[in-house]
């Protein structure tokens, strides 16, 4: 098992000078003279200072390498236009592409995880075999190279490494099974979940079929801020397993005591629902039984622009999809999975319905009818008073929310 070279930690900040020699340094030293690389990186959803990091690879690269490729991780998210690839880059580059994860020429077949494999790595929660399909840019390169942020993920339980290639720059059916086996095991139990989960493991296990070599300059943000905590640089699996033990110890915020309601406040990078969700994912696990959730963002008019069969869906514990398997089964099940980890836990039986542990209330630009019609509660965001909400001893009010995991003490405890 190789280790990673890592500068910062836990409580530091690193300068922009330390972030450009560490770079450097670290892609000076990896052999990539003459190869040609390509840099996967995260769309906007993801704090991180990409513009710093992009100068310093390049700074690095260019010259060096007989081909260099910027390809956006968009998962299935929003493509990136022309200015907002230039402002998230911090620059015009060339070479750059959006995952075109719509066309299905983007992909190339790297070969199938059998369903044995499948009910190995998830403890027999599915067993289903699965094409692994990949953007064509990874495969066509000598080197691909990671350059992006971990933080505690619903789906994986940390995010980072090998999830940028798998969902990030995946064919759908694998990122339909990734995240159905998250929702499996639900969001409240693998979110910040250290070492390697099940899902991490399927990940993994897909990335072993890219023929490229895989490395990795997986950062550690002060989220909210263009600042970074730490850089691990290695291979794409012990990169991200440095980083991640710092995010741990950064990202992860221990209430004594459970809340009876949370405000998320979300930041204008989360364009819809399907992004801005995780203001519900890194609080659950404080809400108290019968508690609220309400996600103030104003700027939000869209539950999902890019999967709008979630309307129709609408938002539901997993017991209801599992129970009704064979009426949902045939739907993506990446939407599916979202939409449990929206809902988060409750159970489901036909004689009396839904029963669901936390409300989740929408205070967003999105009409009253969608959102209730979606199973959610609804808010008018102009009725919301900021200031009596913070001043609420039963309210937790938390700014640029979506990215620090929130967990109770005890929590901490019985995992150390």
């Amino acid at each position: 098992m190789s280790t990673a070279a890592v500068i910062g930690g836990v409580g530091q900040v690193l300068t922009d000078d330390e972030v450009m020699s560490f770079v450097g340094d670290s892609l000076a030293g990896a052999g990539l003279d003459g190869r040609s690389v390509c840099v996967i990186v995260p769309d906007a959803t993801r704090s991180c200072p990409l513009p710093l990091l992009m100068k310093a690879v390049h700074q690095a690269l260019d010259g060096r390498v007989s081909k260099l490729t910027t390809l956006v991780a968009l998962g299935t998210h929003a493509e990136m236009t022309p200015d907002q690839l230039r402002d998230h880059l911090g620059g015009e580059y060339d070479g750059v592409l959006n995952h075109e994860w719509w066309k299905p020429d983007t992909f190339v077949d790297l070969g199938t995880i059998s369903a044995d494999r499948v009910g190995e790595i998830s403890d027999e929660m599915l067993r289903d075999e699965v094409p692994v399909k990949l953007n064509r840019a990874v495969v066509e390169h000598d080197v691909a190279l990671v350059v992006g942020p971990v933080f505690p993920h619903e789906v994986v339980g940390f995010s980072g490494g090998n999830k940028y290639f798998f969902p990030g720059v995946a064919g759908q059916e694998v990122i339909d099974l990734s995240h159905w086996l998250g929702a499996l095991i639900t969001s409240a139990n693998i979110i910040g979940t250290p070492g390697i989960t099940p899902v991490r493991a399927l990940i993994d296990e897909a990335a072993s079929l890219i023929p490229a070599e895989k490395l990795a300059l997986s950062v550690v943000a002060q989220s909210g801020t263009d600042s970074l905590h730490a850089i691990a640089f290695g291979d794409t699996a012990s990169s991200w397993r440095a980083a991640a033990d710092i995010s741990a110890q950064t990202h992860i915020r221990y209430l004594d005591q459970p809340v009876r309601r949370v405000v998320s406040m979300m930041p204008a990078k989360y364009a819809d629902i399907w992004t801005a969700a995780k203001g519900f994912y890194k609080v659950e696990p404080i809400v108290a039984d019968g508690g609220e959730v309400i996600l103030y963002a104003p700027h939000v008019t869209r539950l999902a622009a890019m999967h709008p069969e979630i309307e129709e869906i609408g938002y539901h514990c997993r017991d209801y999809f599992i129970g009704q398997w064979e009426k949902f089964r045939d739907l993506h099940w990446g939407v599916l999975a979202h939409s449990t980890h929206l809902r988060g836990v409750g159970t489901w039986d036909p004689a009396t319905g839904e029963h669901l542990r936390v409300q989740v209330t929408l205070a967003t630009g999105i009409p009253e009818d969608v959102v209730r019609g979606a199973n959610l509660g609804y808010l008018d965001p102009a009725s919301v008073d900021l200031a009596a909400l913070e001043n609420d001893p039963d309210t937790l009010v938390i700014p640029n929310a979506g990215e620090i995991l929130h967990r109770l003490a005890d929590a901490k405890h019985s995992s150390t």
